[in-house]
């Protein structure tokens, strides 16, 4: 999954693969669907194991947001006389609702003013994102699911990082000081919505006959996925959508899951989407979420998931949830049991 491809090269998905080393003969397909990207490569992957075209998939996402160019619109065919303009690739591509030409933070505090959810609300649900994933990586609940990644630095050996940056960048007593991000009586800041920032993640995916032939120890079994679509300025609301249309086709309901990870583009959308489906947000995303750790667009499918499936194994839970909403007014859920 990718979602800012300008700069980067043709096939983001093959040039990973090469890089990494993987064979030549093997092939690779770039998913594009904004930040359900790497939770759909993962569905995708999946279908094509259960169609019996694969027994091993590595599916995932990858985003490098702080460095996607500015775009010179008229370069192409030539610039007259006055001043150009310099377009941000980064908002134009991954942050703007092209239907509604606004600002998707907009659409989050149109969802806030729906909902009845105040200013107030969302700084205490982000508050308690940031202790919890402050307390998972203190206790090392992250280690296991990340891998380090060496900086070269201009002198000397290069720096490991170890652990995700977010959570210890946020200081929740400046919370309520912060101005509205999107609209002049937003209740969305900076500090109650997701963060920009560079990420990856992968997952591998077998078949039960792979499993076997590897002698492989699987984090869990996929039990089922579903997407759903609405009128694009509430793709805040579709995740609720997507888990209703799952849990029907599985036969569950809402409370059968023991853990859900709703991903938090903004603190509303956790909010009301456990709202909307009946459950209490002591289920959800109880490692902390994107408004602390970040939403690298294109990878933040895949690490949710990633993250369910340790915390389920962690605290021997049985049944979990991961969803996103998706810019146009989508979302995509995906049921994982042990």
């Amino acid at each position: 999954g990718n979602v800012l491809s300008a700069g980067i090269g043709q096939a983001p998905a093959r040039q990973a693969l090469i890089y990494a080393g993987i064979p030549n003969t093997v092939p690779a397909t770039t998913v594009g669907k904004v930040c359900g990207s790497g939770l759909q490569a993962v569905v995708l992957a999946a279908r094509t194991i259960a169609l019996g075209e694969n027994d091993l998939v590595i599916a995932g996402g990858m985003e490098s947001m702080s460095n996607v160019p500015y775009y010179l619109e008229k370069a192409r065919t030539g610039y007259r006389m006055g001043n150009g303009t310099l377009i941000d690739g980064m908002i134009h591509d991954g942050l703007w609702d092209p239907y509604g030409n606004v600002h998707m933070g907009a659409c989050g505090d149109k969802c806030a003013a729906e909902y009845k959810i105040t200013r107030e609300a969302q700084d205490e649900y982000s508050k308690e994102s940031f202790r919890r994933a402050l307390a998972a990586q203190k206790e090392g609940l992250f280690d296991a699911e990340i891998e380090a990644v060496m900086v070269p630095q201009r002198k000397g050996d290069p720096i490991a990082v170890k652990q995700d940056e977010g959570p210890s960048k946020g200081d929740p007593s400046k919370f309520g000081a912060l101005k509205a991000a999107f609209t002049k009586d937003g209740t969305i800041t900076a500090a109650n919505a997701s963060s920009i920032n560079d990420g990856a993640s992968a997952l591998l995916l077998a078949s039960e006959a792979a499993v076997k032939k590897h002698n492989l120890t699987p984090l869990g079994r996929i039990a089922g996925w579903a997407n759903a679509a609405q009128a694009p300025e509430w793709f805040t609301t579709a995740p609720a959508k997507a888990i209703e249309r799952v849990n029907t086709k599985l036969g569950l309901k809402a409370t059968d899951i023991d853990l859900y990870e709703i991903n938090e583009a903004f603190a509303v959308v956790s909010m009301v989407c456990a709202q909307l489906v009946g459950i209490g947000t002591d289920r959800v995303n109880v490692r902390g979420g994107a408004v602390a750790l970040g939403h690298p667009i294109g990878a933040s499918g895949a690490r949710v998931l990633t993250t369910l499936l340790h915390t389920m194994k962690d605290q021997n839970k049985k049944r979990g949830l991961a969803t996103l909403c998706i810019g146009g007014g989508e979302a995509v859920a995906l049921v994982v049991e042990r």
